[in-house]
């Protein structure tokens, strides 16, 4: 389905989408990704500083996600299309525990412009698959709004399984929301060498 260049900076192709770390060098991008869909984000996320539209911003962020990607605390993918510098998604991977849990959270958002194109699906369905092959763990969590019939459907494709349910779990725009718990476990689960 996929291929990926595995050293410090993952690539994965899937399809003719480019799935990749983000860099140090992508602040522009990364930047003008968050400010064409800030109002089109803004009912499924934190409420974010000022900062967070800036480059100078995300200048210092990204020096910050370097230092996670480096210790293997975090993985912060893009998606760019072909022919295309403009980056039109973010899957993020956090709360990495390895011994004995072996699971994390996934976290994403596509750009208003990609949607409905199964873009979100098919290269979720890849980092999962390399945070399990590559990184050895066992489970990938994700958590959904119930009224987010868009993000309730990617993740049942990407094959995710409801586990159950949370009682205002996020601070999402200012206000506790409830979230659906899901999560993809790796059948072929492999121990990391020592």
């Amino acid at each position: 389905m996929f291929h990926s260049i595995i050293n410090r900076s993952p690539s994965i192709t899937v399809d003719e989408l480019k799935v990749r770390l983000i860099t140090t060098r992508d602040a522009p991008l990364i930047a003008a990704y968050y400010q064409r869909n800030r109002a089109f984000l803004q009912p499924w996320e934190p409420l974010r500083e000022e900062a967070f539209f800036t480059e100078a911003g995300w200048d210092k962020r990204l020096g910050q996600l370097a230092e996670l990607h480096k210790h293997k605390l975090a993985y912060y993918f893009i998606i760019v299309k072909p022919g295309s510098d403009d980056i039109c998604g973010v899957i993020n991977y956090s709360n990495l525990v390895r011994h004995p849990f072996f699971a994390c959270h996934v976290g994403y958002s596509l750009d208003e412009r990609c949607q409905g194109q199964g873009i979100m699906r098919k290269t979720l369905e890849a980092t999962v698959e390399w945070m399990f092959e590559q990184q050895h763990f066992h489970r990938v969590m994700a958590a959904y709004m119930p009224r987010n019939q868009k993000s309730a459907a990617v993740l049942d494709a990407a094959g995710f399984r409801k586990e159950g349910e949370a009682k205002d779990y996020l601070l999402i725009n200012g206000r506790w929301e409830d979230h659906v718990l899901t999560s993809r476990i790796n059948p072929n689960w492999i121990p990391p060498k020592q």
